[in-house]
Parts: C-alpha cells; structure tokens; sequence
C-alpha cells in the first residue's frame, strides 16, 4: 500500500480545526478525513451527488457548533473542557486519475497510518462505499472491532454488476474480515437492493439486525446487548438510517425511519461504554439537502455525540477502555 503524498484541502476545516494535508504531520489523538469516491456502479454519475457531502458537512460547522467555549447541550459540557489537546482536519482524499484499485489502495494506507497511530478517526464520506477501505485498514488496530451499522438498507450485497466495492456491500465486505468480531445493524425497513439471499446470508454470520419498527418498539437496551463488553467498536452512519424529517437529503429516503433523538442517544451509550476507534458518516446528498442545510448540520451533530461522549470524564476513549 502506499501512503498518498498529500490530500487535497478541503473548502473549510471541520469546527475549524488546524488543517493537516500532510500525512507526515497526521500525529493527532483525533482526526477527520473526507472520503468522497468509492467504486461507482455502471450507469451512474461519477462523481456523484454524495462526494460533495464532506465539504457540504464541513461548511456547516458554524451551525454544528458555535464553537468550542459554548455550552453544548447534548453532551452537558463545552468542547473546549472534553476535547482533547490535538485534532486535525486531514482534508479530503479524491479519485482524481489511475484505477479504482490504486485510489483504494490509498485510501486504505492513510485510515492505517492514522490508526498506526492511535488516532480515533472520523470519516467524511461519500457514499456508503467509503466504508470498505475503513475496513481494510482496520486490520492494523490488531484486536476485534465489532461494527455498528445505522442504515435503511441491509448492504450485504457480494455484488452489483460486477462491481463489489459498492455502496450496497460494505456490509458483506465487513461479514469477510477476520479482524470484524461481529456486526449490529439497526434501523431497516422498506426495500433495497437486499434480496432474501442476502437477508438470509446477513443471518448466517450472526448479524444482529434490528429494524427501525423493533427500535420504537422496544428502545436501546436490545441493541447495547448485542454488542461486547468493552468491545472496540467502528460506527457507520448511512444519512437515509435516520427519519427523512430529520436528514431529508439523501439519494434513497425512506419513511419510518430513527429520530435524531435515538441515534444520538445510542452513540452517547455506546461511547460510554465501548472504544469508539473509528466512525464513518456517509449517503449525505447536498443537492437534496434543505435550504438550512439541516442534513448536513445533523450530521455534524451525530459526530459530535459520538465525539464528546468518547472524550468526557466517562468516554470509553478517554479511559482507554479495551475489549
């Protein structure tokens, strides 16, 4: 694999942390890296509406935040008292030019160079395809990592068309690695590209799959319960997992979907109680965001709860809690 020379500077830092396109200079306790391109499916834009989401995400980060010395409701403290004393944005790493495979490869070394490291990641995506190099990189954190998944759709699929590094298979892409202890995934419903076979294949592996009906149903305790004690966990975030009233820009809405409400709650539980090493926020479409950008502001919000609830007094994160 090869560590890219540079990334490319992005329209703005997330919460206007100091900008690092460097990766010599990637030495952070957390860092942000924008994702937009992963492997397109024949027939569709490339690229398309999502790769615009880490800059659209970041654009927003005066509403995400008025900044570090304000009260944050959410996470009961300011960020200024949580964070911790170094974080970067490493700016964006596009699919310029060369083969899939050579962007992948590089996009793989970066996320290991920053868990080499020790740094606890979030990822700008993109669609739902900047998982799989995530989960390559995984691999140098060298203990279990069981993911937690926040979607619609199932995303199990091997392939679509011949392509396998898709957006519909980060799921199945994740059932195949070693080093992935186990999978939940929480807020299903409607149709996708999912078909009984990969419902059926979802279950053979053991994936714990909960749908947004069984979420208002029965609440947060099932799903704390499927994962590990003190387990080392990766989160992704697909936008259309959430109820389209409080993330309307997405490529695939469906209705009935998690209240921010809930998912906030969760990432706040599962930061308490497990090593968030890793998060990736994807499926986020600009174009077909509201004018108040309230996607893209929801967003930031769900990093920021996973965020500060790692670093306060209790985070998992900061104690150093491992599986």
């Amino acid at each position: 694999m090869h560590l890219p020379d540079s990334t490319t500077v992005p329209a703005r830092a997330f919460l206007d942390w100091p900008i690092a396109t460097d990766p010599s200079l990637w030495t952070a306790e957390v860092a942000v890296i924008g994702l937009p391109h992963s492997e397109p499916y024949v027939g569709e834009p490339r690229p398309n509406d999502q790769a615009q989401a880490p800059d659209a995400i970041r654009l927003a980060s005066l509403q995400i935040s008025d900044g570090r010395d304000h009260w944050d409701f959410d996470l009961g403290s300011a960020l200024s008292e949580i964070l911790p004393n170094t974080v970067i944005d490493c700016g964006n790493l596009p699919w310029l030019s060369g083969t899939y495979d050579s962007h992948m490869d590089r996009a793989t070394a970066a996320l290991r160079e920053l868990w080499r490291r020790g740094t606890q990641v979030y990822v700008l995506g993109g669609d739902h395809g900047a998982m799989i190099p995530a989960l390559d990189a995984l691999e140098v954190i060298d203990r279990p990592v069981h993911v937690l998944h926040i979607d619609a759709h199932l995303d199990w699929r091997t392939e679509v068309g011949g392509v396998r590094r898709g957006y519909s298979s980060p799921l199945y892409w994740a059932s195949q690695k070693p080093w992935i202890s186990g999978i939940t995934q929480v807020g299903m419903r409607g149709t996708g590209s999912a078909r009984r076979q990969e419902m059926e294949a979802a279950r053979d592996y053991g994936s714990n799959v909960v749908t947004a009906v069984e979420f208002h149903s029965h609440g947060l305790t099932p799903i704390i319960k499927t994962i590990p004690e003190k387990s080392s966990v990766y989160v992704t975030i697909d936008a259309d997992g959430l109820d389209p009233a409080d993330m309307p820009g997405v490529i695939a809405p469906v209705p009935g979907g998690l209240r921010f409400s809930q998912v906030a709650t969760l990432l706040r539980t599962v930061a308490q109680l497990h090593r968030i090493v890793g998060f990736d926020l994807v499926e986020v479409a600009p174009s077909f965001d509201s004018t108040n950008r309230i996607t893209c502001i929801t967003a930031g919000r769900l990093i920021l709860n996973a965020l500060g609830s790692s670093w306060a007094p209790d985070g998992a994160y900061r104690r150093g809690t491992t599986r």
